[in-house]
């Protein structure tokens, strides 16, 4: 993960805000401004399926979602879900239903760390998704760690099938082909 600092070696959250906030690809991770990795096809494709997947089980989803949940880290998650929105931003945890991080040129590591994060600010359910080698992994923070899963049981009580969201995947990948 890169870091950009100011010279001083710590930008605020307000110099963020007017450096980089209205830039895509950029997280503030306690006092640095940090790129994002750019996404591949098949990452793109996937967010755009998650998202109307999300909403066929009644959730409003949104991808690239400033979280001001807590004022050192401001993340962007690759899909955020909700059954409601209060607010232009999520300003609290319970105004969060889910989190989706995708793999793409990210180092699983600073998934790890990013999925750490969320569960500190208090963000229950968690998935990271794999679109190169057709995996989903949910945060487990009992051991700190993802756990590989097979389906996506949301907080509503709706489950995404594995096979589901993957045949749909290769469905929409078929005309690129």
């Amino acid at each position: 993960m890169k870091h950009m600092a100011t010279a001083a070696g710590s930008l605020t959250l307000e110099q963020y805000h007017k450096q980089y906030g209205s830039e895509p690809g950029w997280e503030f991770w306690f006092g640095e401004a940090v790129r994002k990795p750019v996404p591949t096809w098949y990452h793109c494709v996937l967010q755009i399926l998650l998202g109307k997947l999300l909403f066929r089980a009644r959730y409003v989803a949104g991808s690239e979602l400033d979280l001001r949940i807590d004022p050192n880290w401001e993340p962007r998650p690759d899909v955020t879900a909700a059954l409601s929105i209060t607010g232009r931003y999520p300003t609290k945890s319970s105004d969060i239903e889910l989190v989706i991080e995708i793999l793409s040129d990210d180092q699983m590591r600073t998934l790890l760390d990013k999925c750490q994060q969320y569960a500190r600010i208090g963000i229950a359910h968690i998935y990271v998704f794999d679109p190169e080698g057709r995996r989903i992994w949910k945060w487990n923070a009992s051991i700190n760690d993802l756990d590989h899963c097979v389906d996506v049981d949301l907080p509503n009580g709706t489950v995404l099938r594995y096979d589901d969201i993957w045949s749909e995947f290769e469905r929409r990948l078929a005309p690129a082909k």
